[in-house]
């Protein structure tokens, strides 16, 4: 794991010093609690301990804590689900005598340890078996060798543990078995469970570096050297059942492991292709794309160059030259151009292990960012994590300031009221450039928010107000946030128990009389009623017309919510009847909620309800006093007897 990755959390001034020293040496930030680090300024301050410490664990930022660690534990405690996808969590004493890893041990977490400790000159409190005894763990392989079954490395360490011979096997090429030397190297270690003379101590396991699949490999544990490049190409609209059976079943008749593929590459052209986008996620990779200009230098190298291609779309091969791309100038390719009726595969090699390309770029990505009201509790992790990745944060000032310590150090665009269509349009712009954008929304991005919006300018020609054909090719990805309905709702019962609408009393874009169309058809249909954008400086009366329809239809007693600054220290919540309704009680950041003609208070204790809840019953009255009246009725027996 890269140093650089590291954000080092201190909570007093000497903890400070120690982060600071840290950040340095490591090239990592360090994030001081606001108010205790004395003259020394952090990277980036906070308020609340727990809150930033896992603000920064959803977000798979390994965070290292020079703190107690129970506060880490704390922290993320709630929060824990998939060990091999959360990042390491490690705590540092005041004094930096010890180093903890408390999570991710086999994910980098010891090694991280490891590395600090030696910085510190400290001790790595490590506690994995494998870690102690051999100084290594069997499923965190350095690069650029991957483990093909991590769940196999815990029973062969057992083994080991107990004092189990190891034997190495090289399954490689003739040309490619300098890889093995490094991985021997990382394996020197087990070397102690060999006799003086070379033979075994007992029975031994085997463990084998191969490009082979690991079913074709007859040995305990099966490591990849990842060194391919998988280059795919595809007719527009192409399955991607197609396009995974290609790849299967071309790597397997070659003899090819799918875990050796270190990257998967393709044309800028192809860049919104489903098919292709999916088989790079299904193999662990994000798709990255070289333009027909560059593809085009690969000429030379390919085994099958066409003619009809280079016609369509400016080079001479797809799938051969982004694999040959991507393995860089001493790649080999290992399986040229293989074809179905839809899809095409290629698979380079780069010998050398160490080429990273440069001259491509991720498929681009705008991620619609529902952060409900921003406090960071009800914000889902997947927000949280899209803030994290984003190359850049886009949307209204206001919204992308309650984020607070997710924004900062975050280059950002802000957009003003009014500027809606402008920011959607920068932001898959940016993306066509092959960045990831993320468009801050309170509430929730697809309720009166961006995410209608960003469709429809995809969905428009460009000489139609649409964007251009970059930004078409973008990949949109939405995380749902908490809306105010909800939020209201939980804060004050359960008004959204029974059927719901929401409705926007905002006349910019929807005509006043089709919005009157809509109260009184929410009115006829006696639902419960969200009031989105109620006023505004200039809107004052289209409020109280709607109360005025919503009375011909339920009593004035109806019990109505005013709900401002959900989820924010200036939350408020009153509680109105709809006869007596206020217009001059609401302001914009007010949602009003309006029960349907079965909506009930009463006075109920709750921390967050101020002694009063509101509630739509959905019928299970009526059911229950069905049952009770059918079993009060004479069975057939008695009804016989008494006739």
């Amino acid at each position: 794991m890269d140093l650089t990755d590291l954000h080092f959390i201190a909570l007093t001034e000497d903890g400070g010093l120690l982060a600071q020293k840290l950040a340095a040496e490591t090239g990592g930030q360090w994030h001081g609690l606001n108010g205790r680090m004395g003259a020394i300024e952090p990277d980036q301050g906070f308020d609340h301990a727990i809150d930033h410490i896992r603000d920064l664990f959803l977000s798979g930022k390994p965070v290292v804590g020079i703190c107690a660690s129970g506060i880490l534990i704390r922290a993320v405690a709630g929060h824990l689900n998939d060990k091999w996808a959360e990042p390491p969590v490690l705590s540092i004493s005041e004094d930096g005598a010890v180093v903890v890893p408390l999570l991710g041990g086999h994910h980098g977490g010891n090694l991280l340890a490891s590395r600090l400790a030696k910085l510190l000159d400290a001790t790595p409190a490590l506690t994995t078996a494998g870690d102690r005894r051999f100084g290594l763990a069997l499923d965190a392989p350095p690069s650029p060798y991957v483990l093909a079954d991590g769940a196999q490395a815990k029973p062969v360490m057992a083994k080991l543990l107990a004092g189990t011979g190891v034997a190495l096997i090289v399954d490689l090429p003739e040309n490619l078995t300098h890889l093995a030397q490094a991985w021997q190297e990382w394996l020197s270690p087990l070397s102690q469970n060999q006799s003086p003379d070379g033979d075994n101590v007992t029975d031994k396991v085997t463990l084998a570096l191969s490009l082979k699949p690991q079913d074709a490999v007859d040995a305990d544990l099966v490591f990849h050297p990842q060194i391919a490049s998988l280059g795919l190409g595809a007719s527009r609209h192409c399955p991607s059942d197609e396009m995974a059976a290609l790849i299967e079943t071309t790597c397997r008749d070659h003899g090819i492991a799918t875990a050796s593929i270190r990257a998967v590459y393709s044309v800028d052209l192809k860049a919104d292709e489903q098919a292709i986008l999916e088989a790079a996620i299904s193999l662990g990779h994000r798709l990255q794309v070289f333009t027909p200009e560059r593809l085009e230098d690969e000429t030379p190298r390919l085994v099958h160059p066409s003619d009809v291609v280079f016609a369509e779309i400016g080079c001479h091969g797809v799938s051969e030259a982004s694999a040959l791309a991507g393995a860089g100038a001493e790649g080999q390719l290992i399986i040229p151009k293989v074809k179905t009726e839809h899809a095409t595969m290629a698979l380079a090699i780069d010998p050398t292990a160490a080429y990273c390309a440069q001259d491509c770029r991720h498929s681009g990505r705008v991620m619609l960012v529902g952060i409900g009201p921003g406090q960071s509790q009800w914000r889902t992790p997947e927000a949280t994590q899209m803030v994290a990745s984003a190359d850049e944060l886009v949307g209204y000032g206001l919204y992308i300031d309650i984020l607070g310590p997710a924004a900062k150090g975050k280059p950002r665009r802000n957009f003003a009221l009014g500027e809606e269509e402008a920011r959607c349009r920068y932001a898959l712009e940016e993306a066509g450039k092959g960045r990831d954008i993320a468009i801050i929304c309170s509430g929730d991005a697809g309720i009166y928010a961006m995410g209608a919006l960003v469709f429809e300018l995809l969905g428009r020609d460009e000489d139609h107000g649409g964007v251009s054909d970059a930004a078409r090719r973008v990949v949109v990805d939405t995380a749902p946030g908490i809306s105010a309905l909800q939020g209201a709702a939980a804060r004050t019962g359960a008004i959204l128990g029974h059927d719901f609408c929401t409705i926007s009393l905002s006349d910019l874009l929807t005509p006043w009389a089709h919005i009157e169309k809509r109260i009184d058809a929410a009115g006829q249909g006696d639902f419960v009623i969200a009031f989105y954008n109620p006023v505004s400086k200039r809107r004052r009366v289209g409020l109280a017309k709607a109360r005025d329809i919503l009375l011909k239809y339920r009593p004035a007693s109806t019990p109505v919510i005013l709900a401002s600054s959900l989820g924010r220290p200036e939350e408020s919540i009153r509680h109105r009847d709809l006869g007596s309704l206020d217009v001059d009680e609401v302001d914009m950041l007010t949602t009003v909620m309006v029960g349907a003609s079965t909506s009930q208070r009463i006075t109920h204790g709750g921390k967050k309800t101020s002694g009063q809840s509101v509630f739509t019953p959905r019928g299970y009255a009526k059911k229950i006093d069905a049952v009770d009246d059918a079993s009060d009725a004479p069975s057939s027996d008695q009804k016989e007897t008494s006739a």
